[in-house]
């Protein structure tokens, strides 16, 4: 069954910039390393259960390469990021990727085979095996099932401590649909979950739906009105457009971006009543990056 959302994956055109602007949001970024055959190479910023990922291409030909031999589950990375980039995919940790592979195919899914995946870092191989869902059900998600532990990643991973903004974890990621209604019953269909109730944001300023994974929340939503998810879905379309992550303090984390010469986020309440900060996607790589937490 699918157990968590595990990370979110941002698409870049450039690795070195992105991971400087990262840090620059508070986020402590460590290098990541490469994919085998993909072309691409990555950063992670790895939080108490989750992460969040920075991938760009390093060898377009590589890149055009693997595409290619993807046939119709290719992934169209490089226009992805010609287009702006941003969160590209929302993936969710499977404790048994054959079961939920044949699971989502009973259910009329289009979802590919059980993969191979692997990335090279400092002379340590990270293993896991995933899929992808099929163009009859272009859903922005893919599904992992990890074969290297956290903590055994976490100790290849030098440096990766606290971030300086208090993140602790994710606590939603959004996704901008056209149709809410139809949207949800695929998401549901697709997850082999109940469909949530529908309900009304306020800081994306949406009809929303959750789907709840642990402490995080995969949402799909609809404007009503003009705000972050409107914008986003008049400038890219349908797709992932925001992360929104716990901190242990929100004035933490805006002292810092304004110590490295960061625009002050947005600030607004959530339908908890809790505030929220958000940093706009022309300071975060072509995404929404939001924080919420004590103040």
């Amino acid at each position: 069954m699918f157990t968590a959302i595990d990370h979110l994956m941002i698409c870049v055109p450039d690795l070195a910039r992105s991971v400087a602007q990262y840090r620059r949001l508070g986020f402590n970024v460590q290098p990541g390393g490469t994919h085998p055959g993909k072309g691409t190479h990555n950063a992670v910023m790895l939080n108490d259960e989750d992460y969040l990922e920075l991938l760009a291409i390093h060898d377009p030909a590589e890149d055009r390469a693997a595409e290619e031999k993807a046939g119709r589950f290719r992934r169209n990375r490089a226009a992805f990021i010609a287009a702006g980039g941003g969160i590209r995919y929302v993936v969710l940790q499977s404790d048994d990727m054959a079961a939920d592979v044949a699971g989502m195919r009973a259910r009329g899914v289009d979802v590919s085979d059980v993969l191979d995946g692997s990335r090279a870092q400092g002379g340590q191989t990270f293993r896991w095996k995933w899929a992808m869902l099929g163009p009859e059900n272009p859903l922005p998600l893919f599904f992992i099932q990890h074969l290297t532990p956290i903590a055994e990643r976490r100790g290849h991973t030098p440096g990766a401590g606290p971030h300086p903004n208090g993140v602790r974890s994710l606590e939603r990621t959004y996704i901008v649909v056209e149709d809410l209604a139809a949207s949800v019953a695929l998401y549901s269909k697709v997850l082999g979950t109940a469909e949530p109730r529908m309900y009304k944001g306020t800081v994306i300023m949406s009809h929303m739906a959750v789907f709840q994974y642990g402490a995080a929340g995969l949402t799909i939503a609809h404007p009503y009105a003009p705000g972050p998810a409107s914008e986003a879905l008049k400038r890219r379309g349908p797709g992932p457009f925001q992360a929104l992550f716990r901190t242990t303090s929100m004035g933490a984390a805006a002292r810092w971006m304004q110590e490295q010469g960061m625009p002050p986020p947005a600030i607004g309440t959530r339908d908890t009543g809790e505030k929220a900060m958000l940093v706009m996607p022309a300071q975060a790589c072509g995404a929404y990056i939001g924080f919420v937490g004590p103040e």
